[in-house]
């Protein structure tokens, strides 16, 4: 028995709610570990779809505990309308199901307001990012810069006037340089004790609670959000996210030691896509991208944004399987390419007349790659609702072999729709 953490090896979007799920329900506890409640998945559990953006995965499953750990930017108000929203749905959150780390950053209205003003910016001078204007970067600014304002602030109401003050000076001299109005520190005082009732309940020293857990010989997984490419170090800088999404995160982003991670698992589409702006060498922008987006429902659950759609890129893939140390990966949206005469996948990129085998760092030469393709004949049949090789047609079969073999990972799991139970077992990583 072993920890699984898992992590997307590409832009995001890979399916990762489906294989959290489907993990879930063999682990003890399922902690987040990173980013914030711009990444969202939806959960469909007998016939009730149950869409999230912070919570982690478990929290819908009964006899589950559910961690929010300290590497998460939280929101609270947006932890509380999506409990209030849970609970709609006849699913109960408490403390006995869903723990908060006491020293996770807490995302404020200021942060949010920022986040729109930057980008609205750059918009107007052609170099914005695409972030989803949610806070999450100025919240991991101010973690950084040692001014935010944690979970555990919120039960110390005397020394809370003076953090506050700190991170006003900070956003004000901000603001006054954007031309907009400054925050007064009764607005952030009155928006954090508003909300202080309401989160203190799910705050836990998280670190000492998943030690306990471990030693005790609970099933842990760790679900990290958005993919690997969106890394801050590792990712296509500066289309990236503001926080490390590979997996060694798991280990900073909850407070348990690296030897506690386990089965590093990469989800994994069969194709590509990305929302937003940023380098793409597969992008494709005919018919046939179409067809991958209208098929695959290409839309972000939380900005219902349209993602572009590209062949395979091995080579990334690749590269994530070094950058995460990954074990196995889950193969996903298999059924989507279902139909296409042929399909092409990337295995490296043409660069200013030289052949590389991985995308470069450079902002400037990955605008530049050309992409190297080999080009494999597709099928006809469906592969809708497989749930073993023999139902996969040989030429199926084949691309998965060929993807296996280009990244560098074994198909630990080979997912054929959107359904939980409409996966291929190969290797449990729990089992592993």
């Amino acid at each position: 028995m072993t920890n699984v953490v898992v992590v997307g090896s590409q832009w995001g979007d890979e399916g990762k709610g489906k294989i959290v799920d489907w993990l879930s329900e063999r682990a003890d506890i399922v902690v987040r570990y990173q980013g914030g409640h711009n990444a969202g998945h939806t959960l469909v559990i007998d016939g009730t779809s149950y869409k999230l953006s912070l919570l982690p995965s478990g929290v819908v499953r009964p006899g589950k505990m559910a961690v929010i750990g300290n590497g998460v930017v939280v929101d609270p108000h947006a932890l509380i309308a999506e409990i209030e929203k849970l609970a709609g749905q006849g699913v109960t959150i408490t403390p006995d199901n869903l723990r908060v780390a006491d020293n996770a950053t807490l995302i404020l209205s200021l942060h949010r307001e920022l986040d729109a003003m930057r980008e609205d910016a750059a918009s107007n001078s052609g170099t914005k990012i695409g972030t989803t204007r949610r806070g999450i970067g100025p919240a991991y600014e101010d973690k950084v810069g040692r001014r935010a304002i944690r979970v555990m602030d919120l039960a110390d109401l005397d020394s809370l006037p003076g953090k506050v003050d700190r991170i006003l000076t900070h956003h004000n001299a901000l603001r006054r340089g954007l031309g907009v109005a400054e925050v007064s520190h009764q607005t952030i005082m009155d928006e954090l004790t508003s909300v202080a009732e309401r989160v203190l309940p799910f705050r836990d020293t998280v670190w000492l609670f998943l030690d306990k857990e471990r030693r005790r010989g609970a099933r842990i997984l760790f679900e990290g959000a958005q993919g690997s490419l969106l890394d801050i170090d590792h990712g296509t800088y500066p289309f990236v996210t503001s926080s490390n999404t590979v997996a060694g995160q798991a280990a900073a982003g909850s407070g348990m030691g690296p030897g506690s991670l386990g089965y590093i698992l990469g989800i994994t589409k069969a194709y590509t896509t990305r929302v937003g702006e940023g380098p793409f060498p597969t992008e494709l922008k005919d018919e046939i991208g179409e067809f991958l987006g209208q098929k695959g429902h290409e839309f972000g659950v939380v900005t219902g944004r349209k993602r572009r759609c590209g062949w395979f890129d091995a080579a990334l893939v690749r590269q994530s399987v070094a950058t995460n140390g990954i074990t196995g990966i889950a193969l996903t949206k298999l059924d989507v390419l279902d139909g296409l005469e042929e399909l092409n996948i990337c295995i490296g990129y043409m660069l200013d007349g030289e052949q590389i085998d991985h995308l470069p760092a450079s902002q400037g030469a990955q605008a530049r790659v050309e992409p190297i393709y080999i080009t494999l004949e597709g099928w006809k049949e469906s592969t809708v609702g497989a749930r073993s090789w023999a139902d996969l047609p040989a030429q199926a079969i084949k691309y998965v072999r060929q993807v296996e073999e280009l990244i560098g990972a074994p198909v630990a799991l080979l997912s054929t729709s959107p359904e939980r139970d409409d996966t291929i077992l190969v290797t449990d990583p729990f089992e592993d």
